[in-house]
């Protein structure tokens, strides 16, 4: 089991101006650090990865689809963007030494058809990720798609819906990502949603039911530790909190306020993992 924090509490980009924050986490006692990719190049990957192999830090990432990148859209040119755009999260991800990346990249954040999902917007996701599967299998990297609440996404919602998506795909460099904050919406029970998941589960986001200090909300952390205990999970457990300090991002993910104090999220919500995953 290895403790991250997301980035995203700091930057959508991370550069040498973010060393110090990470070399902090470092100190807190993190395992590693996850980066949204969203711009840059290889070269760019390179300089962080070998920045963290220097500080003993692994690392995790998160990739994103625009509508215009839809994986599931009914228009090819569309879907092979989406791949293209994998294609190139996966090659910038092993740049900087990136183990997995999660996220909801099996279509496209935020955008809605204003219909439930189809079986052929279900058939395109799958084909496009048995694609970028095979590129993530030359780089030795893990696929860890999420199931988002349905304010984000309509295509997968639940730990049940992500367990067919995997079955289908049937790539061993395609698992499942389980985020605490997701569940809470969509799940009846974290604890049943784990044991659902368990056989392609990857990876965790560890996040508050309002994006704060883990802890501090309405996620039944007893049931989570208990069921990722019970299912020998051990993997990444990284916390996901939000901030307002990158506007154009926040706006995009609805972020209003801020939820708790930076330096709270990472210190309570480190203790809280290594709590609750004792024994």
């Amino acid at each position: 089991m290895k403790i991250g924090m997301n980035m995203l509490l700091w930057t959508n980009h991370v550069t040498e101006e973010h060393f110090s924050i990470i070399d902090t986490l470092k100190q807190t006692g993190y395992d590693g650090i996850e980066l949204f990719l969203g711009e840059g190049k290889v070269p760019h990957y390179s300089k962080l990865g070998n920045h963290f192999s220097n500080i003993g830090m692994g690392v995790t990432a998160v990739a994103s689809l625009a509508p215009e990148e839809n994986i599931a859209s009914p228009d090819v040119k569309i879907r092979q963007a989406g791949l293209e755009k994998l294609k190139w999260s996966i090659d910038v991800a092993a740049a900087a030494n990136v183990e997995v990346i999660c996220g909801p990249f099996h279509s496209s954040f935020a955008y809605f058809t204003r219909q439930p999902p189809t079986r052929e917007e279900r058939q395109w996701s799958i084909e496009m990720l048995q694609k970028a599967s095979e590129y993530a299998a030359s780089a030795n990297i893990m696929l860890a798609p999420e199931a988002l609440n349905r304010f984000e996404c309509y295509l997968y919602n639940t730990m049940a819906d992500l367990r067919t998506l995997a079955e289908k795909v049937n790539h061993p460099n395609l698992g499942a990502m389980y985020d605490t904050h997701h569940a809470h919406i969509e799940e009846k029970s974290q604890m049943a949603a784990i044991k659902t998941i368990a056989p392609y589960l990857k990876h965790v986001h560890i996040s508050e039911n309002d994006r704060g200090t883990p802890g501090s909300g309405q996620v039944h952390w007893d049931k989570v530790f208990q069921a990722l205990k019970e299912i020998r999970y051990d993997g990444w457990l990284t916390i996901e909190a939000f901030s307002t300090i990158i506007p154009e991002f926040a706006n995009a993910i609805n972020v209003w306020r801020d939820y708790s104090p930076a330096e709270e999220i990472y210190t309570k919500g480190f203790k809280l993992i290594k709590d609750g995953m004792k024994g």
